[in-house]
């Protein structure tokens, strides 16, 4: 009968502990399914969106690189589970903010959160009216340049994540920087090679500043501008011959064939003369080479930083070869800029490829566009 009961006792209080246990234990939260948010243009963005946080996957962050990054943009309080992999967290909406190109400042006061940027690397590169006010006013702090940043200034403004990018993976002011605890993320837009994958990149700001809706709301519009003004190109009865580009130390760069500025050529209803070439960046060639093919081209657009026709003739004469020039048929974005010297179009283009292709439509097809304002390409002077 002792032994039974003994037995029993042992039993029971084995279960019992079993329970107890039971309860301290608690099953690891797994990863739930996210909402993707629509991305349709940009190759190197993607965001999946669980309500209290969300996650960014940046690929190609700079010509053939050989990793992607991933971002947890996390709301305070958030429940996030336990098996999320990311190279940093990021607390959102983000209080304050550095970003480390020009192209980033349209993104940030179309989203009315300019007042979040509390440093810069390279503030007279800046052109935009709304924050070179705010620079004036000392509210924007100078951070060096984007391959020498001050940390020490970083370290002072404390922001809650730094914007960066680079050109090939290697930038020891950014690696530094992540050391300190400042969480550095790489926004890709820059290696986008359609005019809409670029602009498209806003959403990866409205992601960080906790404004989605207002960012897919903007590019829907500017998707349907461009797209709208692409088909009234195409009203054109005549599809004229084009030349880009400048000399540089006796070489001619201009765009490859299936980059950025090419598409927008062709978006427009013109004939791009080097359209067959290979790349989506830059082509470097010999004169003889650019002129044997565009000495006849019908128009010239942006001839580098020239902003009148005395600038190329002092540089080169033999400009004077192509047809183009002859007939003043020269258009620049160098001679509109800010304050300080920005080049306009460098900042802002990127993000409103509408109004760059509708200035190419004004220029290749006027008759298309009565009455249109340009806002990058001027004739040259």
């Amino acid at each position: 009968m002792k032994n039974t009961l003994y037995t029993y006792s042992l039993l029971l209080l084995i279960i019992c502990f079993g329970c107890k246990s039971d309860k301290k234990e608690k099953a690891p939260l797994l990863s739930k399914q996210g909402k993707e948010v629509e991305i349709q243009y940009a190759s190197g963005l993607k965001i999946t969106d669980f309500g209290d946080h969300k996650i960014i996957t940046v690929e190609n962050p700079w010509p053939n690189a050989d990793r992607t990054y991933r971002y947890l943009l996390a709301e305070e309080g958030a429940t996030v589970p336990q098996d999320v992999e990311f190279d940093q967290r990021i607390q959102i909406p983000v209080k304050n903010i550095v970003v480390t190109s020009t192209t980033h400042i349209p993104a940030l006061e179309v989203l009315n959160s300019e007042e979040l940027l509390v440093g810069f690397p390279g503030l007279d590169y800046i052109s935009s009216e709304k924050t070179r006010k705010r620079i004036d006013a000392g509210k924007i702090k100078e951070i060096g340049k984007n391959e020498a940043l001050n940390t020490e200034s970083l370290l002072n403004l404390q922001p809650d994540v730094v914007i960066g990018f680079s050109v090939d993976g290697s930038n020891k002011s950014l690696d530094l920087l992540q050391k300190t605890g400042i969480p550095v993320v790489f926004n890709a837009d820059w290696t986008e090679h359609t005019p809409l994958g670029k602009a498209e990149w806003i959403k990866f700001f409205g992601a960080f500043l906790g404004k989605m809706n207002e960012a897919n709301a903007f590019f829907e519009e500017v998707e349907e501008e461009y797209l709208s003004a692409k088909e009234l190109a195409k009203k054109a009865k005549n599809k004229p011959d084009v030349v880009a580009g400048a000399m540089y130390q006796d070489q001619w760069y201009l765009p490859a064939g299936n980059s950025w500025q090419a598409i927008f050529i062709e978006d427009a209803h013109a004939n791009y003369l080097f359209k067959e070439t290979e790349g989506t960046g830059s082509l470097s060639l010999s004169f003889e080479n650019v002129l044997t093919q565009a000495a006849h081209a019908d128009f010239w657009m942006g001839p580098g930083q020239f902003t009148a026709y005395t600038q190329m003739l002092q540089a080169s004469p033999h400009y004077a070869r192509f047809e183009a020039f002859e007939n003043r048929n020269i258009y620049t974005f160098a001679s509109e800029k800010g304050s300080t010297g920005g080049v306009i179009f460098y900042e802002l283009a990127p993000l409103r490829p509408d109004l760059v292709l509708k200035d190419m439509i004004s220029v290749f097809h006027p008759q298309l566009l009565p009455n249109y304002t340009s806002t990058f390409y001027k004739p040259l002077e």
